[in-house]
């Protein structure tokens, strides 16, 4: 037996290895918060079946479910990747959590990407989901997947970055009301559930600059239309994953 086989070796995890580690502990944490679970989960599902199964919105011509089905999709992108992050960094933030998590061997930049996967891997829960939900009401999706996933990454970094900035400049409850409140404007105005044109045409081309109803419109001309890559979409979205993301990194505050 060699000198020194049992010897400790000090000294951190591979990079990798702990960004690994920090997603898997996020995904659990945010999965076992009934409170961000009625929020991203149980909250798009039930405004599914139920606005799907009984005629309350005028949603034109075709089956309802055609055009809730990318409005919820888009909803449960926002319940995530900016509610849900929102409320539990502000948190986070106000009991030093972060602060003690940022002089740990884990870059803080990569706690912020473990943050980030765990969005992603809830969002692939809640796509999961709502499809089967969706296929269960009649609905009936159509073009390019691929177009599909490049909106929900783009909505995951707009609604991300957006996220982040609150919860690493306001008040933990300042963060919590804040995030509700945009949540529930959002919900109303936002093209998820009430179609653009029901609102007056200088309001909707306000409203359809706002990052929730380029991604639910974008979604909808993909799945509803067959349309091809909506550029138009996605270039909102892009400014807006700019603008959040870029904010966030110069204004975010750990303690």
């Amino acid at each position: 037996m060699s000198a020194g086989t049992y010897a400790p070796r000090p000294g951190a995890a591979p990079l990798s290895r702990m960004i690994a580690a920090q997603t898997a502990l996020e995904t659990r944490m945010l999965l076992r918060n009934g409170e961000q679970l009625l929020l991203t989960v149980i909250i798009p599902a039930l405004l599914l079946v139920l606005f799907g199964s009984v005629d309350i919105v005028d949603t034109g011509s075709g089956d309802p479910v055609d055009f809730l089905a990318p409005g919820i999709l888009a909803l449960a992108v926002l319940s995530t990747a900016f509610t849900g992050q929102a409320i539990a960094t502000g948190f986070e933030r106000r009991y030093g959590v972060l602060k003690r998590l940022g002089a740990s061997p884990l870059p803080r930049w990569a706690l912020m990407t473990s943050k980030t996967l765990s969005v992603l891997v809830t969002e692939v829960l809640q796509v999961v989901l709502l499809t089967v939900i969706a296929f269960a009401l009649g609905w009936s999706p159509h073009g390019n997947p691929l177009s599909v996933l490049l909106l929900l990454v783009l909505g995951t970094a707009a609604f991300s970055g957006l996220g982040l900035l609150m919860a690493g400049t306001l008040k933990a409850e300042a963060t919590l009301a804040a995030a509700n409140l945009v949540f529930l404007l959002l919900l109303v105005g936002g093209g998820v559930i009430v179609p653009m044109e029901k609102f007056p045409d200088a309001v909707a081309s306000v409203l359809g600059l706002l990052p929730i109803a380029a991604l639910s419109d974008g979604l909808r001309d993909v799945l509803q239309h067959g349309a091809g890559v909506p550029w138009g979409d996605l270039g909102i979205l892009a400014v807006w994953s700019l603008l959040g993301l870029g904010a966030a990194a110069k204004f975010f505050r750990w303690e």
